[in-house]
């Protein structure tokens, strides 16, 4: 595939924090960083000299290559990598057309690193971070549960984040809980996160009158734990759960469902 392709930010937007997001790739220089330290999230930093290195990792995925004003460090990445077969693309303007649509930029000062520990067993705060750091933040997020008494070893021995601890930076903060917390440190200022939140933040406090959803995700939740004895099988087939949720946040609020009783009888 040799053509050149672009996508706007608009139609991007509309894809990342679903399955069908496409790799997001920042080859930005430096000094465009410092000017601005914040990604697009999901997106990576990679030095634009060393993209082809990349490229095995990426095969059968489609690509968006991210620069300042997106003319020739994203245009002349995005055609290396398609000499290689990859369906890369460009971001329409760059960073510069995604910050002035006044699109969500995540600081880059706020993303730790990629490990991240916490309890082990998760219910509900503990695979919604998961799910919202793998989506917004960054895909390739790997989560270690172990036991409680182990967490904060484990983050120091291994490098890692810990997460919705009681004694934890990245935790509960008032009456909010964890997702709430990443969603401020992140910047995801995005309405449908927002309302995800609520029904997050009422199933995992038990506040179910904040939100008529959180006694069945409560209830699905507490299904996967039983149905999954491993946390990483219970997380993985917990996502599906919370793109669905995200999906009705952003686009399905306003449906409702009722039996059609027209024409019946007793």
């Amino acid at each position: 595939m040799s053509g050149y392709k672009s996508i706007s930010p608009k139609t991007l937007m509309r894809l990342i924090g679903t399955p069908a997001c496409p790799v997001l790739i920042d080859v930005c220089i430096d000094p465009d960083v410092a000017e601005d330290p914040r990604l697009i999230p999901s997106a990576r930093r990679h030095p634009h000299s060393d993209i082809l290195n990349l490229a095995s990792g990426l095969a059968g995925k489609q690509v968006v290559i991210i620069c300042q004003k997106g003319k020739k460090l994203s245009a002349g990445a995005a055609a290396l990598l398609r000499t290689k077969g990859i369906d890369a693309i460009l971001l329409e303007g760059g960073n510069f057309a995604w910050r002035d649509a006044e699109l969500p930029l995540v600081p880059v000062a706020h993303i730790p690193g990629s490990r991240w520990v916490t309890r082990h067993r998760p219910k509900i705060d503990r695979i919604a971070c998961p799910w919202l750091i793998r989506r917004f933040v960054d895909p390739q997020a790997e989560f270690l549960f172990v036991p409680p008494a182990d967490v904060d070893d484990v983050a120091e021995k291994y490098g890692a984040t810990a997460f919705d601890m009681p004694d934890g930076d990245w935790s509960h903060e008032g009456a909010n809980c964890s997702f709430d917390t990443m969603l401020a440190r992140f910047a995801l200022d995005i309405p449908a996160l927002h309302s995800l939140a609520k029904v997050v933040r009422a199933a995992d406090t038990d506040q179910h009158e904040l939100s008529p959803q959180a006694a069945g995700l409560l209830a699905i939740s507490v299904g996967l734990s039983r149905q999954w004895k491993d946390d990483l099988e219970q997380l993985e087939h917990a996502m599906p759960l919370y793109d669905a949720l995200y999906r009705w946040a952003r686009d399905g609020q306003d449906e409702t469902h009722d039996w059609p009783m027209h024409g019946t009888t007793a």
